[in-house]
Parts: structure tokens; sequence; C-alpha cells
């Protein structure tokens, strides 16, 4: 029993949060320059708990497309296209607090996989971001950066690409909305 009104009431005081963000990115080149582009589009929905005013779990599970034209010299005007998955759940971590801004660090493992070409990514680190309550039911989330380790593992052996540090560039810049129940 006393088990029972313990997860009653963790859980009463406890919130779930829905989310995520979506992103569109697009880039090309003139003549001269290869005459290349590519377009990439992502929906990343993400759910999670809120265990304290600290503490929440939660995961995003999304789904990205690239669409390339001309990448190489013997693929000019050729258009290719990707599809890929992602899961990364993650614990956060609220640091500091001044008035409705939360500042925040997530620590998880990020996991994509591309089917078409046959590669894998796995990420594991720190993502600092910041939250603003917009309302008692609305936040707007952004994190920027990735402070950990990376491996791209594309088709066949031997030939792992990995990466630790830290990037700050802007492919690591995300905005979303969260909806807090």
């Amino acid at each position: 029993m006393t088990l029972a009104a313990a997860f009653v009431a963790v859980s009463m005081s406890a919130q779930v949060y829905l989310g995520g963000s979506v992103g569109v990115n697009a880039w090309s080149t003139q003549k001269l320059a290869g005459d290349k582009s590519e377009t990439t589009f992502s929906i990343l929905p993400e759910i999670g708990y809120n265990i304290n005013d600290e503490w929440a779990v939660g995961a995003v599970i999304g789904y990205s497309s690239d669409k390339f034209n001309g990448l190489t010299d013997r693929l000019v005007g050729v258009t290719l296209s990707e599809s890929a998955f992602t899961f990364d759940p993650y614990v956060r971590y609220t640091f500091a607090k001044a008035g409705s801004v939360n500042f925040f660090v997530d620590g998880g493992v990020d996991f994509t996989t591309a089917k078409k070409a046959d590669w894998t990514g796995l990420a594991v680190g720190l993502k600092p971001g910041l939250s603003v309550n917009l309302s008692d039911n609305l936040s707007f989330v952004s994190h920027l950066g990735f402070i950990g380790w990376q491996q791209l593992n594309p088709d066949g052996d031997d030939n792992n690409i990995n990466k630790t540090g830290v990037d700050l560039s802007s492919s690591n810049l995300t905005f979303g909305l969260y909806f807090n129940f």
C-alpha cells in the first residue's frame, strides 16, 4: 500500500509534456560551383515527463528526408533522396531559472538509421538548451550545440567515422514548442 501511495503521489506532482520541432534546410550552388543542391526536411516529435523541478526524462522519435541534386561530376543532374529514422532518449537537468526562462542540459543517446543508403549514426553526449514558459501550458524550447562523441557507420566494415568534441554549428540549433499537461 505504501508503494502504491508513493507512486500516486509522484504521478500527481509530475507533468507530461508533448512537443517537438520541425526543420527545413536548403542550399544550392551556381553553375560554376558545380550546380549542386540539397533540401532537408525533419520532423522530431518529443514526449517527456517532469520528475520534479530539476529533472525530467524524455525521448525524441523523428524522421528526416534529404534530397540531393548533382552531388558528383558523374551524377550531375541526378536527384537522390534519403530518409532517416531517429530515436533519442534523454535525461534533462535544469540547472538555472530566471523568471520564466529555464536553462537546462539534456544528456542522452541518439540513434539514427537510414535504410536506403545503409548507414547508422550513434551519438552520446550533452545538448545545452533553454525553455521559455509562455504560459502554464505552453513553452518555447531551444537547443544549441552538442558536446560528446559521435560515430557514423556507413555500409561495410572498417569505415566508421568517429568524432569527439564540441559542435556549436547551426546544424545543432533547434527550436520547438512544448504543451505541458
